[in-house]
């Protein structure tokens, strides 16, 4: 298996992507790897720190999905290839910046198995790092024009407002559930929507079609997110790939969370569990007991469901292709991973 064909294996894997059709698979893999090769270009610096740095996560890898989306959206265009590359990898960069301030604000040690940059360097080299990245993302898009330009200029400000909004939390009077789930339509469907409005309008796809890839990239970020939520409470640690509860260590309160504290005559105990960080491994553990038998893991299941089938009706406005038939399997594999 070549190296393009893995990348596509390692998306079969990670985000559920199925591609039955082999030129298809050969063109979104060949479209993959020239994205990698630009990655690898622009996070390059004569300045050894800055080299290294940047390079840190480009080289550990990931899903890639935000540009594997921009070049499967692209399939609904004409022409445009070269263009759609720099955006997928524009958008790759954006990813990846957020990542290391992520990790800046979560003290994380750790980020796809390696140690985080602000673990191995120091918190300030992993925020001037991520603006590295986000300089070089908007350099890329603006060679694609000034419509391209305001689109990602705008993306900037909806991560960075669902951000400030998680940080902040709801307001007084608003619906800690709604709260939540625009706050993750912000910092997550954001850029995958991008990804998917690049992906059409520089192939030349039509408006309607744009919109609808556009649509679906921002539901189907956001099921993404509803997932890993669920997934964090009810996978095994040897199937998720980390311990369970990271949320719960946090003080992080997802979907499932939000759900049962929402309830009527919510768990006594579990109420008192979801107050604040659990540092203990012995809460931690009793904590995901009782949420995988509450209402609100429930609850967030069929929320996963009803985000999944809106994401396929807004399909329903392409052409029947193997390109959509590749986005549906995305929207079965989020719900079916869950169960």
């Amino acid at each position: 298996m070549s190296v393009r064909d893995g990348a596509i294996e390692e998306l079969r894997a990670a985000v559920g992507l199925q591609i039955a059709d082999e030129g298809l698979l050969r063109e979104l893999a060949g479209g993959l790897h020239d994205v990698e090769d630009v990655l690898r270009q622009v996070v390059r610096s004569d300045v050894q720190a800055v080299n290294e740095a940047a390079s840190h996560l480009v080289e550990a890898g990931g899903k890639r999905f935000r540009p594997m989306f921009t070049l499967l959206a692209s399939q609904f265009g004409k022409d445009g290839r070269d263009a759609v590359v720099t955006a997928a990898a524009a958008v790759e960069l954006v990813h990846l910046a957020t990542l290391y301030h992520d990790d800046v604000m979560d003290e994380a040690t750790m980020r796809r198995g390696a140690p985080s940059v602000n673990a191995r360097w120091d918190n300030t080299i992993a925020i001037l790092t991520g603006d590295f990245l986000f300089a070089h993302a908007s350099r890329l898009v603006a060679d694609l024009g000034t419509d391209a330009a305001r689109i990602i200029a705008e993306t900037f400000g909806e991560l960075v407002t669902g951000q400030m909004r998680e940080t902040v939390g709801p307001g007084e009077g608003e619906d800690p559930v709604a709260h939540y789930l625009s706050v993750i339509a912000q910092k997550t469907g954001s850029l995958i929507a991008t990804a998917g409005r690049f992906g059409g309008m520089l192939s030349d796809a039509s408006d309607e079609h744009i919109e609808a890839l556009c649509r679906f990239g921002e539901i189907i970020g956001t099921a993404f997110q509803i997932s890993d939520d669920i997934i964090d409470i009810d996978s095994p640690s040897h199937e998720l790939g980390k311990s369970q509860g990271t949320d719960l260590r946090e003080g992080v309160r997802t979907l499932p969370m939000l759900y049962e504290l929402a309830e009527d005559r919510p768990d006594p105990r579990l109420a008192e569990l979801l107050g604040g960080p659990l540092t203990d491994d012995a809460l931690v553990d009793e904590a995901l007991v009782l949420l995988r038998s509450s209402r609100g893991l429930e609850r967030a299941r069929v929320t996963l469901s009803d985000y999944a089938q809106r994401a396929r009706t807004e399909l329903t406005a392409l052409p029947s292709s193997p390109a959509r038939d590749a986005c549906e399997s995305v929207a079965d594999y989020l719900v079916a991973r869950t169960h």
